[in-house]
């Protein structure tokens, strides 16, 4: 059983129907409580950063998250759920985040080495360059495009958790991951093949099911 967080920032649709389609078992709840027993949990997220932690921290999500990483529970993020992972973020002003992974996320900065502008946000079909293809997330993903929409980037300096990166003016940090966690910037449940391939290998290689 895989369980869905439901903070209230979250495509919650479109990520249980995409677990639907590769035929897994989940639950969403919005209470700690109702998610213990299960065998991993998705982190979903679309909005701002410091509504997302304010939410986080209102459900009761912010220490079971926490618990059960440390625990070694799989754990997978998705777009904001991803930025929320690392240690603090510059939206709407300085906010920390969820500290488990090293790193901050800031906003594209629109111009590029050669001092040319360009669109933010970061919007439509990018490929994946991958980076750790044997690790148990990237089984069977090869660098196809996925479907990118998000204003602000990670910006890390351990290279190990990088498992695909993606560019845009700018190296991206596309999937990422850490033991048992792990996240993606981009949308899985939009992303076609690839996306469908990892949200499988989390599910059914990460998690058992």
């Amino acid at each position: 059983m895989i369980g869905i967080i439901d903070y209230g920032m979250g495509n919650l649709f479109s990520v249980s129907k995409a677990l639907e389609r590769i035929d897994v078992h989940y639950k969403i709840a919005d209470r700690p409580k109702d998610l213990e027993g299960c065998d991993g949990f998705i982190l979903p997220g679309v909005g701002a950063f410091p509504d997302a932690m304010r939410a986080l921290g209102e459900h009761g999500f912010i220490r079971f998250i926490k618990e059960k990483v440390a625990e070694g529970a799989p754990v997978y993020g998705i777009c904001l759920g991803m930025q929320l992972l690392f240690e603090s973020s510059q939206e709407g002003g300085e906010t920390d985040g969820l500290g488990l992974l090293p790193g901050s996320i800031s906003r594209f900065p629109g111009i590029d080495e050669d001092g040319n502008s360009y669109k933010v946000p970061h919007m439509g079909w990018n490929q994946l360059k991958i980076h750790q293809p044997e690790q148990p997330l990237m089984k069977d993903v090869k660098d196809d495009h996925v479907y990118f929409v998000h204003s602000f980037v990670v910006r890390t300096e351990d290279a190990s958790i990088l498992y695909a990166t993606s560019d845009y003016h700018m190296e991206v940090p596309a999937v990422i991951g850490k033991g048992n966690l792990v996240a993606s910037q981009f949308h899985p449940e939009k992303s076609g093949r690839a996306g469908m391939q990892l949200l499988e290998n989390f599910c059914k290689v990460m998690c058992k099911q």
